[in-house]
């Protein structure tokens, strides 16, 4: 738009004068309509802080460190596992009889409660493989969006794999290959 003084006017005011065309115009106001709406869309999609808030990944990133975690408790055989254990050897305790040979007694005392732990450590060693397995599969089976962060991947894969180290030491355990009982004769 251009300003152009009229004739017999008086000095100094302007007139305004359309010296653009109406196509011109009509397609002027459709670009700067679109692009508020472009605007709009892209404010919804951002929260209050400007963030970009697509999918995020706080949930495959919480269940790979929760993975990771529950191979390292499969290693150490947890708290739960050492409850257990000691309920067993009180058992085994209260349930023996006085009389009963050594070998029947280191097995109900020390024996069924290494199992047991062995047990606990295997349940998990299993649900941290399985966690751990999840994350790294969601990406195939879920909504479409950004590629999985590499450190959720990095975690993961940590879990799984001291879920098979932990799962393969349970085994052993429990099969008394690895620190099997003393014979007792």
């Amino acid at each position: 738009m251009g300003t152009k003084t009229v004739d017999g006017a008086a000095p100094g005011t302007e007139a305004q004068t359309d010296e653009t065309n109406p196509a011109e115009e009509t397609t002027k106001n459709a670009t700067e309509a679109a692009a508020g709406e472009e605007a709009a869309a892209e404010s919804e999609k951002q929260g209050p802080s400007g963030v970009d808030q697509g999918p995020s990944g706080v949930g495959q990133g919480a269940a790979a460190v929760v993975s990771a975690a529950l191979g390292l408790v499969s290693l150490s055989g947890g708290w739960i596992g050492t409850v257990a254990a000691a309920r067993t050897t009180l058992d085994g305790q209260l349930h023996t009889a006085s009389n009963a040979g050594v070998a029947t007694q280191i097995k109900a005392v020390y024996g069924d409660a290494w199992h047991t732990t062995a047990l606990w450590a295997g349940l998990f060693a299993l649900v941290a493989l399985l966690t751990g397995v999840a994350v790294l599969a969601r990406p195939a089976f879920g909504t479409p969006g950004g590629p999985q962060a590499p450190w959720i991947k990095s975690v993961a894969w940590a879990g799984v794999s001291l879920g098979v180290v932990g799962l393969l030491l349970a085994l052993l355990k429990y099969s008394d290959v690895l620190l099997g009982l003393p014979s007792a004769g």
